[in-house]
């Protein structure tokens, strides 16, 4: 039978059990506003009853508080992360294609590019068809292209600073990834600590959690956590766990007490990708030396985001089959021809190859490259043959040869990142500019000026060194190498190197108006025909209708005033849709965020009602205790027990 003061045992067991729910209560009453803290609950059950022999059977012994748990749903926390990576790839996007936005808007306050077009091709040209001879009018047509030359190179530094920002926000995101893999794997440890002794480190979980909402803003995460078992005794649980965070597709950031730190290096000037790249753009590797895919495709979060908008091509990297290998420099160093079978790569004024140099892929074999070669031949059927002939560097920057078990293979530069990025409207307002200058070039220099002098180019490209400018030679212009040309010259191709004064070499950030030109107005060019008068100008009619007919010059099927829309129609549709995506992940978040604190989340109503519960469980408790007392009382002083 039961001893004699099993009833005040097991009057204490209640009475330990509403002490831990009141303790409990208390706490998540304190936390109520806690980032992060999930409402915790105490975990009992009836005590094993007590065999005492007699008819009735087993005598229960009281309640047992098993744990102190914290309510948590891990479904909704996989549901959070997932979406906080679209969400944080999308809040990127919408902030930067804002300030493209801003950087293109045309609102009348601020000089577009329609205001100063519309003042160099209408205003400007106006006036100047009506006294061609007239120096006043060609001061200020010159100087309305002055306008033109600073509103492009203004743009370019905009988006070079753009570009910048970007780079270096890119670097803060890799630091406090590696900031919260190292607390996280911190936590870890305590955690196992603490939980070898079989009691639950509720809050060190939900800080764990918490940087776990902060990490998969920034890149998307993948979290296991699997129970270590005694090797001796499988079937026994330690109580530690092994808690492992994956980032970027995969890619192992966390593994219990131990993490792998990333770190950004900044790219050498020969090893740029795009020829508008900024210096110094990041690559990211692990710290174990191994690189880390910036452009893996199952990336997300904020990263995902910045660096679309740093290197975003529109898919327009340069990639080819590689259909020969040499040698120049007497032998000292390869070169290696690619056949260009992308339409973007068959005109040089959309190539965006990079001048200074810079990392090629051979067949999954990475070299330096100084320097290359565009080629235009004909096949026997008269087709025209694009190419690129690389000069590889020396082997100072690459260590091996290439073989010609290269030729077949494919070759790449860079990555192809299906977003439009700085990289692509950088690329557009070139191609618009080489195309542009060099129709109104041809224009001018095939007329004479009011002196029945030769005309000159106005639009030129600044050099860096010495304040030369670009001349453009015939031997550069591949846009008028035909089939019959190639067949005259004895089959030999027309090639444009990397270094030549082409129009490839004209970017937004160094276009500029003829030097001459500025110091003397008289070199414009106003006729066709040296007979005629001064006051000539069916070559000025040619420059005023070619700008707005799509037939003399075509920029993706618009005339050359449409400038602003083609690129305005781009940056309105990213904008628009990330705005989109932002508000629709935004949605998702704050319904799954709700979902998760109506399971985690401290109710202070609910929380009072426990109180009450509790307290009056506790107090019963104490009464029983008391009546138990008195029984004592009397059995032990008034009977002599």
């Amino acid at each position: 039978m039961p001893s004699t003061f099993f009833g005040l045992n097991t009057a204490y067991t209640g009475l330990l059990a509403s002490n831990a729910a009141l303790n409990t209560t208390s706490n998540n009453i304190a936390n109520v506003q806690t980032e992060g803290y999930s409402r915790q609950q105490v975990v009992q059950q009836a005590s094993d009853a007590l065999r005492v022999f007699q008819t009735y059977g087993c005598a229960g012994a009281g309640v047992d508080v098993i744990a102190i748990e914290r309510l948590r749903d891990e479904f909704y926390d996989f549901r959070y992360w997932n979406n906080n990576a679209k969400l944080g790839e999308y809040d990127m996007k919408q902030y930067y294609m804002q300030q493209l936005e801003t950087y293109f808007d045309d609102d009348g306050k601020n000089a577009g590019f329609k205001t100063v077009f519309d003042q160099l091709m209408v205003t400007g040209l106006q006036e100047l068809l009506k006294d061609p001879s007239s120096d006043t009018a060609k001061s200020q047509f010159i100087g309305y292209a002055g306008a033109l030359a600073e509103y492009f190179n203004g743009l370019a530094g905009n988006l070079e600073k753009l570009q910048k920002d970007v780079n270096q926000e890119i670097k803060l995101k890799v630091d406090e990834i590696n900031s919260l893999a190292g607390e996280i794997a911190t936590l870890n440890k305590q955690i196992n600590t603490i939980e070898l002794s079989g009691t639950m480190a509720n809050e060190l979980r939900d800080r764990r959690t918490l940087l776990i909402d902060q990490l998969s803003k920034i890149v998307d995460v993948e979290v296991t956590e699997t129970p270590i078992v005694d090797t001796n005794n499988p079937d026994r649980e330690t109580g530690a766990n092994r808690f492992v965070v994956k980032i970027a597709g995969g890619q192992t950031l966390v593994d219990t007490n131990e993490y792998n730190g990333l770190e950004c290096v900044a790219r050498a000037s020969y090893e740029k990708v795009n020829q508008t790249d900024i210096d110094g753009l990041y690559d990211v590797y692990w710290e174990n030396g191994q690189e880390f895919n910036l452009h893996n495709p199952a990336m997300g979060g904020d990263l995902k985001g910045l660096v679309q908008m740093r290197d975003g091509n529109n898919g327009e990297n340069f990639t080819g089959e590689i259909v020969g290998v040499g040698t120049t420099n007497g032998g000292l160093q390869d070169t290696v021809t690619i056949r260009a079978d992308k339409n973007y790569l068959q005109d040089l004024n959309k190539c965006n190859l990079s001048d200074q140099g810079g990392i090629i892929n051979l067949g999954n074999q990475e070299f330096y490259y100084d320097s290359w070669e565009f080629s235009i031949s004909y096949d026997a059927a008269g087709n025209p043959v694009y190419s690129y002939t690389f000069t590889l560097s020396d082997s100072e920057k690459n260590s091996a040869r290439v073989t010609n078990d290269r030729v077949g293979k494919m070759a790449d530069i860079g990555d192809s990142v299906s977003y439009q990025g700085i990289p692509y409207y950088m690329s557009q307002m070139n191609e618009w500019l080489r195309t542009f200058s060099q129709k109104f070039n041809d224009i001018l220099t095939s007329g004479y000026t009011a002196d029945n002098i030769e005309g000159i180019p106005m639009f030129t490209g600044n050099l860096a060194a010495n304040d030369d400018q670009l001349d453009f030679p015939d031997d550069t212009r591949y846009d008028s190498f035909t089939h019959e040309d190639f067949i005259n010259g004895g089959n030999v191709p027309l090639t444009v190197s990397s270094s030549d004064d082409s129009y490839y070499r004209m970017t937004a950030s160094n276009f500029d108006v003829v030097a001459a030109l500025e110091n003397d107005p008289g070199l414009l060019a106003t006729k066709y025909d040296i007979s005629d008068g001064v006051e000539q100008s069916d070559l000025l009619q040619d420059l005023k209708d070619f700008a707005y007919d799509k037939d003399k010059m075509s920029f993706r099927g618009s005339s050359a005033s449409e400038f602003l829309q083609c690129i305005l129609a781009d940056v309105a549709l990213n904008a628009s849709r990330a705005n989109t995506f932002y508000t629709s992940f935004s949605d998702v978040s704050r319904t799954v965020g709700n979902q998760r604190l109506s399971i985690s989340g401290v109710d202070e109503d609910e929380e009072a009602i426990n109180l009450v519960k509790y307290q009056n469980g506790f107090n019963l408790a104490s009464k029983m205790i008391q009546t138990l007392t008195e029984v004592y009382d009397r059995l032990i002083l008034e009977t002599g027990v």
